[in-house]
């Protein structure tokens, strides 16, 4: 892997963009209803029904294993008066899905099975009133969606971080724990904190001491940005990290690896996912060491974005410089958010 460089320092975007609420409005709809999403691991919905409900960027979905084992990804909105077929979280239904509000049944694969007490209706055609379908598709054992149907295929989405982690051996991987921390931030200030490593000798002592900060590494594979430092001795770290746009960080551990989801809750509210995964043979004390080492990080990262939000929205900063040397990935991101937000972003 080899460290990029940019010819000239790029103008950040501008911090107006970092808690409108129309500029939020647009980002739903061109950014998080046109990417691919990590929603959840396989070996969490093994029985048929087995099902878990997450809000991505507002829009309420739900995923359920169908009688033939497949994996099936729907908007957890009943097309009744949408009413929620399931509350956010994981459990299991007995044959069918079933709206919380009015009772009607949907079958595993999304079809409208009965319309509670409804009679006979003119112009009602229960085969018109399937749950509304998303992409979904699984590589290695962890589920995606992408809320637009006819998204590009997840495989070729993921082709780049595929080809990196081809001897990683997710599938061995079990499930440990998830951690969850809300963030008083923008979702792109905590992005972007994620996609450099210039801020990691300044405030994060315990990782700098794991990795050699001063050979940090680059590489960008559109939609993936790969960041490499060798670890040091008895580091708990790979020194590898993988980000997909617009919200997934892939963090490797040398026996484990902790997927990131960095999923928006409004304009100025992030929620963080850590969901871990280990080798069966990984002792507790290492499980525990490795994750209270990363949740050290974390801390001071959101005490750090926290601060800038606060800074992004005092009115007396509108626009910096990013570094050519270290920030390139943050310098393609907000490219990308600009042409996601087109005209938008003329008008703040």
């Amino acid at each position: 892997m080899r460290e990029m460089t940019l010819a000239v320092a790029p103008e950040t975007l501008n911090a107006a963009l970092y808690h409108d609420v129309g500029v939020y409005a647009r980002e739903r709809v061109s950014v998080f209803a046109r990417a691919w999403h990590l929603y959840t691991h396989e070996s969490l919905m093994k029985e048929t029904g087995s099902y878990v409900a997450e809000t991505i960027a507002g829009y309420p979905i739900i995923a359920v294993r169908g009688d033939d084992g497949t994996i099936r990804a729907f908007h957890n909105v009943c097309r009744h008066r949408a009413g929620p077929l399931a509350q956010d979280g994981e459990g299991r239904c007995d044959k069918a899905l079933t709206c919380k509000y009015h009772g009607w049944k949907y079958a595993l694969d999304g079809r409208l099975m009965s319309a509670r007490d409804f009679g006979p209706a003119a112009g009602f055609n229960a085969r018109e009133f399937s749950l509304v379908p998303l992409a979904c598709g699984v590589w290695r054992g962890f589920v995606f969606v992408n809320i637009e149907r006819d998204a590009t295929p997840l495989d070729v989405a993921l082709a780049p971080f595929t080809d990196r982690a081809a001897t990683f051996p997710f599938e061995k991987f079990r499930f440990a724990m998830r951690r969850t921390h809300d963030i008083a931030c923008n979702w792109k200030t905590y992005v972007e904190n994620y996609l450099e490593g210039y801020h990691i000798p300044v405030i994060h002592p315990t990782l700098a001491s794991q990795i050699e900060t001063q050979v940090y590494e680059v590489e960008m594979a559109p939609p993936l940005v790969f960041y490499r430092a060798p670890p040091l001795q008895d580091s708990t770290v790979a020194g590898l990290w993988a980000w997909l746009w617009p919200t997934l960080g892939a963090n490797i551990y040398a026996d484990g690896v902790m997927m990131e989801r960095m999923w928006p809750m409004g304009p100025e509210r992030t929620r963080l996912d850590y969901l871990y995964f280990f080798a069966p043979e990984v002792t507790q004390d290492r499980v525990k060491y490795t994750v209270e080492t990363s949740e050290i990080t974390t801390g001071e990262d959101i005490r750090m974005c926290e601060a800038v939000q606060r800074n992004l929205d005092a009115g007396v900063y509108a626009t910096g410089r990013l570094s050519p040397k270290h920030e390139m990935g943050v310098a393609w991101f907000q490219a990308e958010v600009k042409a996601a937000l087109g005209n938008l972003v003329l008008s703040v």
